[in-house]
């Protein structure tokens, strides 16, 4: 990772720091130095977006397809409360199995086996703030959808992969901070866009460019799912307390016990809003027999959204996101993992049921530096921004995916008529009219 970008249009020029640092292989080129500085350009100053092609007419261009990227893989949260160190960490076996279910003690164990795993109950207990730096690279892989023609019996479905325009995704560095239990940041720059997003313990809070404000929640969020990601043991094992264990699954040849959380009604309610209703969440880990450690995290998010005024004037979403966790290293005597996969597929499906989409996502990610208790690193750190947008004082809708946006690809295809050409970069498959 590289945090100062070279001059290469002037050789007395001064270096430029990147707010973010930005992944090696973005200023490497086969041919020469100015191959290498159009490259870091390119991918750190935002294009316009190429509206002569097919796909442009259905995906709105990259623009569209970064938004979606970070508005849905790029900060979402985890809607279910965090149990305090103490719950987990301090209090023995015994106590904390009295008088729960089988499903709830096997949990209880679990978790304490993956603590002892992770580093220890004393070494996560002294971690007080941490920072974490690294890459990623996410691209939208598959777009399939479905169409009822009007008046006919008849349906219409259309599959395209390989949406990345041919640069096999969009790379991009990000930078996480967190102090205490529930004081968060993060900074994420993709292909020449920010997101930032962050919690100061009472408020969280999400910026980003197609944003006139920073949105905000006016209640107290869950983690950070990328928390949850290996980089974070401490909230990992806290927030899995409260689980139950529904069984075993084998993943990447691996035996695991996966235990299973469920957003509680009170937390659905405070998620939704006039025009969106959360109607289900559910996470769940699986944890390895062999090591201890997490090594696969997935969860599932149904939103149902009023589109107008009619009754029927409704749109479902469900966001699916599974997370492969690898490469653990000892990191001052905690084990964290370094380098993961994320899988992120989004339904839409109208109540009418005449037409559905499936939009498929992928995240790589590598962890290039990761430490432990920053020194000077404030609470002041973590305050929101000035022009925080709460539920309180405007309807803006606080969603980590914006799962209402016109940009959104599945809501333009809905509409938008399906006349496709060929495409250099991308495999369009056309099925044509079949009965329904």
């Amino acid at each position: 990772m590289r945090t100062l970008c070279p001059n290469f249009d002037r050789e007395d020029g001064l270096e430029t720091v990147l707010e973010v640092p930005m992944p090696e292989e973005l200023f490497c080129s086969e041919n020469n130095k100015t191959g290498a500085w159009r490259t870091v350009k390119s991918s750190l100053l935002r294009s316009p977006p190429d509206n002569t092609s097919s796909l442009s007419t259905l995906f709105g261009g990259r623009d569209a397809q970064i938004q979606m990227l970070l508005g849905i893989v790029g900060a979402p949260l985890i809607p279910l409360p965090v149990t305090s160190d103490r719950d987990i960490l301090d209090h023995p076996m015994s106590k904390l199995i009295k008088n729960q279910s089988i499903e709830s003690a096997m949990a209880k164990y679990i978790v304490k086996q993956y603590t002892a795993a992770a580093g220890g109950e004393v070494a996560l207990a002294g971690v007080e703030s941490m920072y974490a730096i690294g890459k990623v690279k996410m691209g939208v892989t598959e777009f399939c959808a479905t169409k009822t023609l009007i008046g006919k019996r008849k349906k219409k479905m259309v599959r395209i992969k390989n949406l990345n325009n041919g640069n096999g995704g969009e790379m991009g560095g990000f930078v996480l901070w967190k102090k205490g239990s529930s004081q968060w940041s993060l900074e994420l720059v993709v292909s020449g866009c920010k997101v930032s997003a962050g919690c100061d313990g009472n408020v969280a809070w999400k910026q980003s460019p197609w944003l006139s404000h920073s949105h905000a929640s006016n209640e107290p969020s869950g983690p950070l799912r990328r928390f949850l990601q290996g980089l974070d043991p401490k909230t990992t094992a806290n927030l899995f307390a409260g689980s139950v264990c529904v069984g075993e699954k084998v993943v990447n040849n691996e035996e695991c016990f996966v235990l299973k959380l469920e957003t509680q009604p009170a937390g659905l309610k405070s998620r939704s809003t006039s025009g969106i209703e959360t109607v289900k969440h559910t996470l769940w880990g699986c944890f390895s027999q062999r090591t201890g450690l997490l090594v696969q995290l997935e969860d599932t998010y149904l939103v149902r959204i009023r589109t107008g005024p009619e009754e029927e004037d409704v749109v479902l979403w469900e966001t699916t996101s599974e997370t492969m966790i690898q490469d653990y290293k000892s990191v001052d005597g905690i084990q964290i993992a370094h380098r993961g996969k994320t899988q992120v597929s989004l339904l839409r499906l109208d109540e009418s049921l005449e037409s559905h989409s499936k939009t498929t996502m992928e995240e790589s990610w590598e962890v290039e530096e990761v430490g432990f208790n920053v020194k000077g690193l404030s609470s002041d750190f973590f305050l929101p921004p000035g022009d925080l947008c709460t539920k309180e004082n405007e309807e803006c809708g606080f969603d980590f995916g914006d799962y209402s946006s016109p940009m959104m690809m599945p809501l333009k295809v809905s509409t938008a008529p399906w006349k496709l050409k060929s495409s250099r970069v991308t495999a369009i498959e056309d099925f044509g009219e079949f009965e329904g």
